[in-house]
């Protein structure tokens, strides 16, 4: 359980304190900036979780990615209800609305116990001008029902669920084409427009739930690492026999995240050649969609790096367009569609007006963007999604697949030096 939140400032200044439990002193967050700049000059980084003289501190940094145990989580909450009310977590904002900030701080945690985090249940009763309202509006069923993120009596003419399997595909590759490191960052995003208080229940091909229950999977099974589920999620049922069982907010918002290591082959593989002249440079970029031919990539974005004073672009390629960027000092190739088992190549030349040895160091990779719908790269299927509620009433449900780049990066060749070109002219 938490004793007390603190909002600080990039000096470390408090701008909002909430004591909880009263069982430290406020003075100790005086020690917490010291404490961090102490770990990051031992340890090159900030630890999370800090502990001095009794009291261990949990931080978060917005616009940083840690996520770890109960209270960081909370925190992660915390900024996005914030910035769900004032557009922006910024210093400004935080001044400006002082009263609503420790209304919300009291209903978002009790006694150090995280309580209502979902900002459409908190909207409901804590307004933008709630601090200056005389009588506070009854609080929603929500709050005092065991389901805190979905509020009694919606109602819509039609139900439907739309739930998207999104899979984002990490990669690393050197310029032979070998697959450095791999692996698959999967989301299962719902939208839900259920009237009542529906229960939903979804099985997927889980190689856990087969081997558990010693059935035998007629497809490819899957085994999914480091599952995180929303809070609406039944535990205990998907610890006992691995169904997904859960009433869902209304609405937006992702269910479950899941990781698979494995070794993957490269969806779209980029083959570079880099011919080094005096006063110019010149491209050859080979494109591969390496998946089933009746699948599609959308959208295909190909990062190239080039030297940032490179000038006097010149381009040909075979499909799509390409621009140069000198903000990014690189030349993108976009291609709208991408079919399976296709090739394209790509020709640039460019300018160099000055002389520098290349430094493999500091050469950026290729970064690859790009979507493939109805495609998934583990297997992952949705078995069933099951509706119940106690009206009885027809929902229906759709479901989609989507295969998109995670951090997909290809590192590019040394450079060729040589007197005449061996590329074929533009």
């Amino acid at each position: 359980m938490a004793s007390s939140v603190f909002l600080l400032d990039l000096k470390g200044k408090p701008l909002i304190a909430r004591d909880y439990r009263g069982d430290i002193p406020l003075s100790a967050i005086d020690r917490f900036m010291p404490l961090l700049q102490l770990r990051e000059d031992e340890e090159g980084t900030s630890l999370p979780v800090m502990t001095e003289n009794g009291v261990t501190y949990l931080h978060l940094r917005q616009k940083d990615n840690a996520n770890a145990m109960t209270l960081l989580q909370f925190l992660h909450h915390l900024a996005k209800v914030f910035t769900d009310y004032f557009n922006a977590l910024e210093e400004e904002s935080i001044r400006d609305n002082f009263v609503i900030i420790y209304e919300l701080l009291d209903e978002m945690m009790d006694y150090g116990v995280p309580q209502i985090t979902e900002p459409k249940i908190l909207h409901e009763y804590i307004t933008q001008e709630s601090h200056i309202l005389e009588i506070m509006p009854r609080p929603p069923l929500a709050v005092t029902n065991a389901v805190s993120w979905r509020s009694e009596g919606i109602s819509y003419r039609k139900n439907e669920v739309f739930l998207d399997v999104v899979e984002s595909i990490n990669m690393l590759v050197n310029p032979a084409g070998s697959v450095l490191s791999s692996d698959i960052q999967g989301a299962v995003k719902m939208k839900v427009y259920l009237s009542g208080m529906p229960e939903l229940r979804l099985g997927l091909n889980d190689k856990v739930m087969f081997e558990s229950t010693g059935r035998s999977a007629k497809g490819k099974a899957v085994e999914m690492e480091d599952i995180r589920f929303h809070q609406c999620v039944r535990l205990s049922k998907f610890e006992s026999d691995r169904t997904i069982s859960f009433i869902p907010p209304d609405g937006e918002f992702e269910l479950m995240s899941y990781r698979l290591n494995s070794q993957l082959k490269p969806l779209v593989l980029c083959e570079s050649v880099v011919e080094s002249h005096r006063g110019r440079i010149e491209y050859m970029v080979k494109a591969k969609a390496q998946f089933k031919h009746r699948s599609t990539a959308n959208n295909v974005e190909i990062e190239v790096p080039v030297p940032s004073d490179a000038d006097s672009p010149r381009f040909k390629s075979t499909v799509g367009s390409v621009r140069y960027s000198p903000e990014r000092a690189a030349f993108v190739w976009k291609i709208k569609q991408f079919q399976g088992g296709k090739e394209a190549l790509l020709r640039a030349h460019f300018g160099l007006p000055s002389i520098r040895d290349d430094d493999p160091e500091r050469r950026p990779p290729i970064a690859v963007k790009f979507e493939i719908p109805y495609f998934t790269t583990s297997g992952i299927q949705v078995r069933y999604l099951k509706i119940v509620e106690k009206s009885g009433y027809q929902a229906l449900p759709w479901v989609r697949y989507i295969t998109k780049n995670g951090d997909y990066q290809l590192r590019m060749p040394d450079p060729v030096s040589s007197g005449a070109s061996r590329l074929p002219p533009i």
